[in-house]
C-alpha cells in the first residue's frame, strides 16, 4: 500500500453543508438539536434560537386575544370613533326624545286627566280612568270661561300693541341715530328688564288704588283697579325692554341708503320707519309681538293682584281656570280641560308666524 492509499483510507469524507435559511445539517454532529427547535419557515435570531413570525405578528397587534380583551364598550367607542355620524344620529334621538318628553307629556297628561271623569283622577296610569269628552263643553257651562279668555286675549293684545309702538321708536333711535349717552341709556333699559317684577307691586298697587279725578268719567272710581290698564301699564314696562333690544339689532341692519332715498323724496324720519324701516324688518316685529303677547297672555301675578277674580272686571284666563278650586271641592278634569282650550290660540299663533319667529330669533348671527 503506497502512501497514497494510506492518506486516502485514514481522511473521512467531507460533507459539504448548505448555508442559507431554512438548512439543515443532518450529518453535522451537534446540530440535531438545534435543527429540532427551528420551526418549519422559522429563521434563526441572534441568540440562536428560533421563533415563528406568524405567532409573533398575531401577538403584536393583539389579533390573537381580540375576542377576550375587547369588550361592548369598548367595541362601540371604536365603532364611533370610525363613524362618527351614527354616534352624531344617537345623541340628536337622544335628545329629541328627552325634550318630546319633558314638553309634550305635561300636555298628554293634562288631555288624560280632562277625559277621566270626575271623581276617578286617582286611579289614571298613562291611559284615562274612562271616558268624558263633555268636560270641555262643561268647562264654559260651569263658569263663563270665554270671557276670561277674551279678557286675556284683549289684555295681551293691548300690551302687544303698546310695547311695538314705543320699542319701535326706541329702536329706531338706538338702531340708527347717534346722540350722547345712547350706549348707557340702552344698557340701563336692559338692566331694568332683570328687575324682578314683585319689587313693583307695592309702588304700583297704591298708584292705582289711588283715586285720580280724571280717570273717574272712565272707570267710576277713579282708579285703576279692576281696569285692563291695572295689567296694560305695568306688564308692557315689564316685556318692553326685550322687544327695544331685538328692533335695535333689526334697525340697525338696515342700510342707510334705503333710508336717505325716501328722505329724498321728501319723507320724514317718522315716515322712512313707517314706510321704510317697519317693513323691512318684518321678521324682527313679529318675533317682538309674538313673544310680547305670549308672556302677557301666561301672566298671572299682576292679574292676580290687580283684579278681584271676577271676569266682568277683567279678570285673565288663569283667574278663570282657579274657578273651578272651590272651597270644598277641585274639579281637576275641568281645571284640565280649561288649560288645554286655554292654549290652542296660543298654539296657533305660534304655528303662524314660527317662520317670521326663528328668522327673528337667528337674524345677525350671520356675518355678510
Amino acid at each position: 500500500m503506497t502512501d497514497d492509499d494510506s492518506r486516502g483510507a485514514t481522511k473521512p469524507e467531507s460533507n459539504p453543508k448548505r448555508i442559507g435559511r431554512g438548512a439543515t445539517n443532518a450529518n453535522v454532529p451537534g446540530d440535531e438539536s438545534a435543527n429540532a427547535s427551528i420551526p418549519d419557515g422559522g429563521q434563526v435570531d441572534s441568540t440562536g434560537t428560533g421563533h415563528d413570525s406568524t405567532a409573533e405578528s398575531a401577538a403584536i397587534d393583539g389579533s390573537a386575544d381580540e375576542p377576550l380583551r375587547r369588550g361592548p364598550f369598548q367595541r362601540w367607542v371604536d365603532e364611533s370613533i370610525s363613524n362618527p355620524g351614527r354616534l352624531y344620529r344617537s345623541l340628536f334621538y337622544v335628545v329629541t326624545i328627552f325634550f318630546l318628553l319633558t314638553t309634550l307629556f305635561p300636555f298628554y297628561w293634562l288631555l288624560m286627566v280632562a277625559l277621566t271623569p270626575e271623581g276617578r283622577q286617582q286611579d289614571i296610569f298613562l291611559t284615562p280612568n274612562g271616558f268624558n269628552p263633555g268636560a270641555f263643553v262643561e268647562v264654559f257651562e260651569v263658569i263663563p270661561f270665554h270671557w276670561y279668555m277674551f279678557n286675556s286675549f284683549v289684555i295681551a293684545s293691548a300690551s302687544t300693541v303698546v310695547v311695538l309702538v314705543i320699542a319701535s321708536l326706541a329702536g329706531y333711535a338706538f338702531g340708527r341715530l347717534e346722540f350722547p349717552g345712547k350706549v348707557p341709556l340702552l344698557l340701563l333699559v336692559l338692566v331694568i328688564s332683570f328687575f324682578p317684577p314683585a319689587a313693583f307691586f307695592i309702588p304700583l298697587n297704591d298708584l292705582f288704588n289711588t283715586p285720580v279725578g280724571i280717570l273717574r268719567p272712565i272707570t267710576g272710581n277713579g282708579t285703576l283697579y279692576n281696569t285692563p290698564g291695572a295689567m296694560v301699564l305695568p306688564l308692557s314696562a315689564i316685556f318692553m325692554p326685550l322687544s327695544i333690544f331685538i328692533l335695535t339689532t333689526f334697525y340697525s341692519q338696515i342700510p342707510e341708503g334705503l333710508e336717505d332715498a325716501a328722505r329724498v323724496e321728501g319723507t320724514t324720519r317718522l315716515g322712512a320707519l313707517i314706510r321704510v324701516i317697519i317693513p323691512l324688518s318684518a321678521p324682527g316685529v313679529a318675533t317682538a309681538g309674538v313673544l310680547t303677547f305670549i308672556a302677557v297672555y301666561n301672566e298671572f301675578f299682576f292679574s292676580f293682584l290687580m283684579t278681584d277674580g271676577q271676569p266682568q272686571n277683567w279678570a285673565p284666563i288663569l283667574e278663570g281656570i282657579l274657578a273651578y278650586q272651590g272651597q270644598y271641592e277641585v274639579l281637576y278634569h275641568l281645571m284640565a280641560a280649561s288649560s288645554i282650550i286655554g292654549v290652542i290660540p296660543v298654539a296657533i299663533l305660534v304655528i303662524v308666524a314660527q317662520e317670521r319667529i326663528v328668522s327673528g330669533l337667528t337674524a345677525g348671527a350671520l356675518k355678510e
